[in-house]
């Protein structure tokens, strides 16, 4: 039996007398009480949450915990985006002790080792096993509604439709990828974003562009070069932290410094990626020693026509830029060792930076893609967010939820998964987890409050 269907029957066994329960399939007019089941208080589930990546599951952990009946439906498979919107050497970036829930750890993944994304994939799988999270996978939500008349939501998905008090939508931010409209589809290269890229071998030969600096864009790159490939790699804004500093890992750095729990980017830098690797062990992100390995370093790729790719005369600003990010890094670790007597080995080369190789000092402004035999342009230029089945007044002018550390403007909507919901750390697996339990918490709250002068039906005096 699959593992998310068989979570998701004993659930449905809980509540309905019928061996064969499941989803009613008929599309009743939103508001009703008695839409599927009129002998309970007019709500399927207290709560539903939609998606079952690491958000989902933290939320179901948490909603579990506090006795709230609640089903968790996913559209495809446990941690689908891992495996298969993944390259296929991906790790993780952050260690195997740090990026994980705080009940179980990684089997077969040392503490300091980075998990492979199948590793990442098998251990929410195993997570959702040890929770006995209500999953139900291959069913997609495609629309949720307020109800008329009567508390809660009317939900409609590819299963049918049911009724809920509260809704979690635990979809994530990378839900459609952005390809930023430079290069008409018809010019010549393949074009592909980053979520579409495997490996070399799917490319046709010749050189690759690849776009983003951000872990992404940096990893493909070398991925590419180690291949053989001729690379071009388009470099914007950045953050550059150090992999391990005086013998610790840099997720570490960021906890003990206070980082992880900053409640808004620094002014300016809602969007700058970070560039850093967990592949092959784990390394610092340099991108003169990427230069050295014969990626070839551009700037910002601005614009095309007539065959010719053009680049801002930004290439020396961001690599300085990153470079002063990662040494004010420095500088407050060797700060917070000398204040807390800490005894930690000293590191003095991690200072050097090199010379500025010569793509940086003479950058180039200007592409002509078949001159440079480059068939390919990968885009690792991020993702959107993705709620069009989610039709409440949650979001802003811009199509952005409105929220305050995930709880929504709309009244018993609540979002998990999204970067900087509460903090620096939301989007990192252990992030997500406190972020949950405070969601959880809040609905816990407002059931108290629901409850109270409640008749016997469960309907609000």
């Amino acid at each position: 039996m699959d593992t998310c269907l068989g979570l998701a029957l004993d659930w449905f066994r809980s509540i309905e007398t019928s061996e064969e329960a499941e989803l009613t399939s008929t599309e009743p007019e939103p508001g009703g009480a008695d839409d599927v089941d009129g002998e309970r208080s007019g709500h399927d589930v207290d709560v539903l949450v939609v998606g079952g990546g690491q958000a989902g599951l933290a939320m179901s952990e948490h909603l579990s915990e506090r006795g709230i009946t609640h089903l968790v439906l996913e559209r495809h498979r446990i941690a689908e985006r891992w495996r298969s919107q993944r390259w296929d050497t991906l790790v993780a970036n952050g260690p195997a002790w740090h990026d994980r829930f705080p009940s179980l750890e990684f089997v077969d993944v040392e503490p300091d080792a980075f998990a492979s994304k199948e590793q990442v994939a098998d251990y929410f799988v195993a997570y959702a096993e040890k929770i006995g999270a209500p999953v139900r996978c291959g069913v997609e939500v495609t629309a949720v509604r307020r109800n008329t008349g009567a508390p809660g939501f009317w939900v409609q998905s590819s299963a049918g439709s049911l009724n809920t008090r509260f809704v979690v939508a635990a979809t994530g931010p990378f839900q459609r990828p952005v390809i930023p409209p430079i290069v008409p589809p018809d010019a010549g290269p393949v074009q592909i974003h980053s979520s579409a890229y495997r490996n070399p071998a799917q490319l046709p030969e010749g050189a690759v562009l690849v776009v983003g600096a951000g872990s992404s864009g940096v990893q493909i790159a070398d991925d590419l070069r180690r291949s053989g490939r001729r690379v071009y790699l388009s470099v914007g804004p950045h953050d550059r932290p150090p992999r391990r500093y005086r013998g610790r890992d840099f997720c570490w750095w960021l906890g003990v410094l206070g980082k992880w729990d900053a409640d808004t980017p620094p002014q300016g830098a809602e969007h700058v990626t970070i560039a850093v690797s967990g592949a092959r062990g784990g390394h610092t992100v340099d991108f003169r020693a990427l230069a050295g390995d014969g990626i070839h370093l551009v700037g910002m790729t601005t614009s095309f026509d007539g065959g010719r790719l053009r680049f801002a005369p930004d290439l020396g600003e961001n690599i300085t830029g990153g470079d002063a990010s990662y040494l004010r890094l420095l500088d407050e670790a060797d700060a917070y060792v000398a204040r807390n007597g800490l005894d930690l080995p000293e590191e003095p080369r991690a200072r050097i930076v090199g010379p500025d190789p010569q793509c940086v000092r003479d950058p180039l402004l200007e592409l002509d893609l078949a001159d440079a035999g480059v068939t390919s342009i990968v885009w690792a230029t991020g993702f959107a967010t993705d709620y069009g089945w989610l039709h409440v007044d949650a979001f802003d002018e811009n199509g952005q939820p409105k929220h305050r550390r995930g709880v929504s403007a709309e009244p018993g909507v609540y979002f998990l998964g999204l970067p900087w919901l509460s903090r620096r750390g939301s989007s990192f697996i252990w992030g997500v987890w406190h972020d949950a339990k405070y969601v959880a918490d809040h609905i816990v709250t407002q059931q108290g409050y629901l409850a109270y002068g409640a008749d016997t039906s469960g309907a609000a005096i």
